[in-house]
């Protein structure tokens, strides 16, 4: 998968979450976004999963530009797969519920079909006995696993996670990014937010450094991590990967 950015600018009021962003990404599988909190990073992935409208600029992905108009933005959607800090799970439906919901209204699946499907995903990822509990009765981890699958379900294109274990426990933490290098591994685009630096290192093909909203880091783990010769980027690395 490739990513481009053209005098991409997006603000909020006075906020300037993007700067004039101009950058092309070659080809990638797994894409992550570091940096501290505030510099842009969930903005762009919004602006990606055309969940936020640029101010200005153009994004494309695999050279096809994604337009901003609603009919487009539907059918750019069925394409993707997103997984937010907190779950958004429909609190009145059951793990399986929610996972067949989007199959078939949307994916063109048969309440059936959707049925069967969603119920192998959820014995796949060990979850098959909570499929009939609503979301209170998961833990937090478990809640974010059955978002997971239900991004996974319709087998997007590429799937979007903002730091999906942020609310979570050490624990959980691990299970969900387990699951996320399942995705990897099983050959899923991933552009994932994470503060989670370790991970970052271990998961991604190309990584950019994001912070006062303007991309001011990219390239390989190697060039990003081993290579910097910035010493606000060398030092940021140095104080979050220290603990």
């Amino acid at each position: 998968m490739k990513l481009n950015f053209c005098d991409l600018s997006k603000s909020f009021g006075s906020l300037e979450g993007l700067k004039n962003v101009n950058l092309e990404i070659p080809a990638f599988q797994t894409l992550t976004l570091i940096g501290p909190s505030g510099g842009g990073k969930s903005t762009l992935l919004k602006l990606i999963g055309g969940l936020e409208y640029p101010d200005e600029g153009t994004i494309a992905l695999d050279d096809k530009k994604i337009v901003y108009d609603e009919y487009s933005l539907r059918q750019h959607r069925r394409q993707l797969g997103m997984v937010f800090q907190s779950w958004n799970l429909f609190p009145h439906l059951t793990a399986l519920e929610n996972i067949t919901l989007p199959l078939y209204r949307v994916h063109g699946y048969s309440q059936d079909e959707a049925n069967v499907a969603g119920m192998e995903l959820l014995k796949r990822f060990e979850m098959g006995q909570h499929a009939h509990k609503k979301p209170y009765e998961l833990s937090g981890g478990q809640c974010q696993r059955v978002a997971i699958i239900r991004a996974i379900a319709a087998k997007p294109k590429l799937l979007l996670l903002d730091e999906p274990t942020s609310a979570l426990d050490p624990m959980m933490t691990a299970e969900v990014l387990d699951l996320i290098l399942e995705q990897k591994k099983a050959g899923t685009n991933l552009i994932l937010v994470t503060h989670h630096l370790s991970f970052a290192r271990k998961i991604a093909d190309w990584v950019l450094f994001i912070a006062e909203g303007n991309i001011i880091a990219n390239g390989s783990i190697d060039q990003v991590f081993e290579e910097q010769e910035s010493p606000y980027i060398k030092h940021y690395l140095d104080k979050v990967l220290n603990y």
